[in-house]
C-alpha cells in the first residue's frame, strides 16, 4: 500500500512596504529568514529606483531631467524596459508617461498621506504625452524623456519586484516561494501538492469570507487590478489610481476588479491593468491574449475568460499560455 506524502508546512511573514503589504510564504519553514532577507533587499532596491515619492530616487532624478539625455542604472533600465513593453503589448492602455496626470488628480504623495477630501478644483484633463515619445537605448542605457513629461513606473515595477524576489528566493533556498505585493502575486520553485490556494477579493487587505471564491495556482502568477481600494475625493469626485492615458483621467468604472493569471506577475499585472482601462473593450482584448481572467463589473456580475474556473474551490487552470 502506498501512502500520500504529508503536505509541507508553510511558513509566512508579512510587513508593510511600498504603500501596501508584502506577504511571503515558503514551503520550508527553515528557508523563511533567507527568503525574507532577499525580499526586503529587492523591495528596498525598487523603492530607491522607482519611487516617485522619494526625493532621492532615480525616478525623481530622471523626471527632473526631462528634456535632456541621461544614463540610467541597470535596475532602472530593466524597470523601464518592462514598462515600455507593457505599453507596446497593450496598445498604450498601460503607459508610463502618466506621472503628471497622477499629480494633477491629487495623487502627489504617498497614498497614506492623501487628504481624505481635497476641495481643490481639478485642472482640465488632457491625454498623457505617450510612451512612443520616450527615447531609450537599452544597450547604452541612455534615456531622454520628453520635456514636461514625468514617468510613473508603478503599474509594472511592483510586479517586477514580485517576480524577481520569488525567483531569487526560490533559487537561494531550493523551496517553493510565493510573494504577494498588494494585488501582485508571483510564485517560484515547487508549489504545495494542491497548488498555492488564493482567496479572491476586491481588497487584498480584507480577504473574502470563507464562502468567497478561491483558486489554486501552480507554476504561474496572478494579479488583480481594481478601482475600489486606492480611491480619494477631490472637488466632490471619487477618484482612483488607474489612469486612462487617452484622457489623463481615472479609467471609466466598468470593472470593479480584474484578476488575470499569466506566466509572470509582470504579464498578469499588465493585462489586469489594461483591462480596467479598456473597459468593455477588455473582453475581446483579453480573449486575444488567451490568458485566464476573471472580471467583476461594478454591478457585481462576473465574466470568466480563458478557462477561468467557476467560483468555487476548484483549482485554476494550469500554467496559462
Amino acid at each position: 500500500m502506498t501512502t500520500r506524502s504529508p503536505e509541507p508546512v508553510l511558513a509566512e511573514v508579512s510587513f508593510p512596504t511600498l504603500g501596501t503589504t508584502a506577504v511571503l510564504l515558503v514551503t520550508e519553514p527553515r528557508a523563511l529568514p533567507a527568503a525574507e532577507t532577499l525580499l526586503r533587499a529587492e523591495l528596498a532596491a525598487v523603492d530607491r529606483t522607482c519611487s516617485r515619492f522619494r526625493a532621492d530616487s532615480e525616478l525623481t532624478r530622471v523626471n527632473r531631467a526631462a528634456g535632456t539625455a541621461t544614463t540610467v542604472s541597470e535596475g532602472f533600465a530593466e524597470a523601464l524596459y518592462v514598462a515600455l513593453r507593457a505599453a507596446r503589448l497593450t496598445g498604450g492602455a498601460v503607459d508610463p508617461t502618466v506621472g503628471h496626470a497622477m499629480v494633477a488628480l491629487g495623487y502627489d504623495r504617498t497614498f497614506a498621506s492623501l487628504r481624505p477630501d481635497d476641495v481643490r478644483p481639478l485642472p482640465p484633463h488632457r491625454p498623457v504625452p505617450g510612451w512612443r515619445r520616450i527615447a531609450f537605448d537599452p544597450d547604452t542605457r541612455r534615456l531622454r524623456v520628453p520635456p514636461h513629461t514625468h514617468l510613473d513606473l508603478g503599474a509594472t515595477a511592483k510586479a517586477l519586484a514580485a517576480d524577481r524576489a520569488a525567483r531569487g528566493a526560490a533559487a537561494a533556498t531550493g523551496c517553493g516561494v510565493l510573494v504577494s505585493l498588494g494585488g501582485d502575486l508571483a510564485t517560484a520553485g515547487p508549489a504545495p501538492e494542491d497548488g498555492w490556494r488564493i482567496a479572491l477579493a476586491d481588497d487584498h487587505a480584507r480577504p473574502a469570507a470563507d464562502h468567497g471564491p478561491t483558486v489554486a495556482i501552480n507554476g504561474c502568477a496572478l494579479a488583480t487590478s481594481g478601482v475600489r481600494v486606492r480611491t480619494w475625493r477631490r472637488a466632490g469626485r471619487t477618484l482612483h489610481h488607474i489612469i486612462d492615458p487617452a484622457t489623463g483621467e481615472p479609467a471609466a468604472p466598468v470593472w470593479r476588479t480584474v484578476t488575470v493569471a499569466a506566466a509572470t506577475c509582470v504579464d498578469a499585472n499588465t493585462a489586469s491593468t489594461a483591462a480596467v482601462v479598456l473597459g468593455e473593450r477588455a473582453l475581446d482584448w483579453l480573449r486575444g491574449t488567451a490568458l485566464p481572467a476573471r472580471l467583476v463589473g461594478v454591478d457585481g456580475h462576473v465574466v470568466r475568460l480563458g478557462g477561468w474556473p467557476p467560483d468555487s474551490d476548484a483549482p485554476a487552470p494550469g500554467g496559462p499560455r
